[in-house]
């Protein structure tokens, strides 16, 4: 069934009983050709791309849960395109086209809005920091423009341009970046893998993964074993555990990264707004919200909740920046188990074991990487060979120390991050 202006309002005028399920809910076969653990935006895209651009069908994705229950459904949101070092800024440029076409290609609506990100700066330094990104933006083929306070002002008027902290110098605009909802991704990769014949498995706990001479055979579930030719582990925060049934220890460690959204407001912030002297971002929900986060907890943690002092932290930040926000209810918070590399850099790679994948690392960058990182990890499953886009994030980069990305100039360890 495909989407239309026509199909939605002819549903709106019977009753809405004609619509179908969106993917078939599948019962797990004895073997298949390529088994992707996870059922977030990550898995998903990739079962998606391996059916479209590779004609890899017999594929099945394994979720614990449901689908979409994970990080993708635990984030604010954001799709940018603004990092700065080579191997991330092609990554993310390639992905930020491919989210341009999205809801063409899945033939569904993900709410992608194109509303545009300031990062502001506060000092010359700065100044001159996010004058250099935007000309590698601009170098590689992407939009930037560097704004003066009095632009900003027309733009964003309801920020505290004099405190006397931390001043507003200016801002980097990107018009292409934006938002999109979170949740509608996932399931429009989920439609599309599934109508291209992927079988998509929730509440299937992977418990075990099955080895035999240096290669992967399959895996041990909570339904059953599944034989498979190849493997792909794609759980973001869960890595490490899942890594570890095969025997494999990587350079992952997992944070909570809190998200926090207030009660519906008329439409007052247009843009997605990143602080330059804090890590505080925010934007406009499409029912109103304001979504916004911050720093992680700063420990390793598999709680999909945060604590006290962060919350605190963020909102500190929050009524820094723009003091209007502080009448504003908040309604809920949640948390995200980030998957933090030591270089804040993804993996995008073979294992090491013959037929085992591994897409982790994604640190702050999960959410706006989901086309990405499915086409680059379709394109390593199909052809053993890693996507153009994509050939920096080797595994073997922590151990050899050739090809670290340090993208947030903090330094290779993870406590800097």
């Amino acid at each position: 069934m495909r989407f239309s202006g026509l199909r939605v309002l002819k549903e709106g005028l019977t009753g809405n009983k004609g619509w179908q399920a969106h993917w078939r809910d599948a019962t797990p076969k004895p073997e298949y050709d390529v088994i992707i653990i996870g059922g977030g935006g990550h898995g998903l895209s990739t079962a998606y791309y391996l059916a479209k651009r590779h004609g890899i069908t017999n594929v099945a994705v394994l979720e614990k849960g449901y689908l979409g229950g994970g990080n993708v459904g635990r984030n604010t949101t954001i799709v940018r395109a603004n990092y700065f070092l080579p191997g991330n800024s092609e990554f993310y440029s390639h992905s930020l086209k491919l989210w341009e076409g999205l809801e063409e290609d899945l033939n569904y609506n993900v709410m992608h809005s194109q509303r545009g990100q300031i990062v502001l700066f506060h000092s010359d330094g700065q100044r001159d920091a996010i004058a250099r990104r935007g000309n590698a933006m601009i170098n590689r083929g992407d939009d930037a423009e560097l704004l003066s306070v009095a632009q900003l002002k027309r733009m964003v008027p309801y920020l505290d341009y004099e405190q006397a902290r931390f001043p507003i110098h200016g801002g980097l605009l990107q018009r292409r970046a934006g938002t999109a909802r979170h949740d509608a991704v996932a399931w429009g990769y989920a439609r599309g893998a599934s109508d291209r014949g992927v079988d998509l498995i929730q509440n299937c706990e992977v418990t075990g993964i099955d080895i035999e001479n240096g290669r992967v055979r399959g895996v041990q579930t909570t339904r059953g074993a599944i034989r498979a030719k190849k493997l792909a582990i794609v759980v973001a925060g869960r890595s490490s555990q899942v890594a570890a049934m095969a025997g494999m220890r990587l350079p992952i460690e997992s944070h909570v990264l809190q998200a926090f959204v207030t009660e519906g407001l008329k439409p007052c912030i247009d843009h997605v707004i990143s602080f330059g002297m804090g890590h505080f971002y925010i934007s406009q929900s499409d029912k109103g919200g304001l979504v916004f986060g911050g720093d992680l907890d700063m420990y390793a943690s598999y709680a999909a909740r945060g604590n006290l002092p962060i919350v605190e932290h963020v909102m500190e930040a929050g009524m820094t920046l723009m003091p209007m926000i502080g009448n504003a209810r908040v309604l809920r918070s949640w948390g995200g188990i980030m998957d933090m590399s030591p270089d804040g850099s993804p993996i995008i790679d073979h294992s090491g074991i013959e037929g085992l994948y591994l897409n982790c690392g994604w640190c702050y960058g999960g959410f706006k990487a989901v086309p990405g990182s499915g086409d680059a990890m379709a394109h390593l499953i199909a052809t053993d060979r890693p996507h153009p886009a994509a050939t920096g994030f080797r595994l073997d980069r922590f151990r050899t120390g050739r090809g670290l990305m340090d993208e947030e100039g903090t330094g290779a360890q993870h406590n800097l991050h």
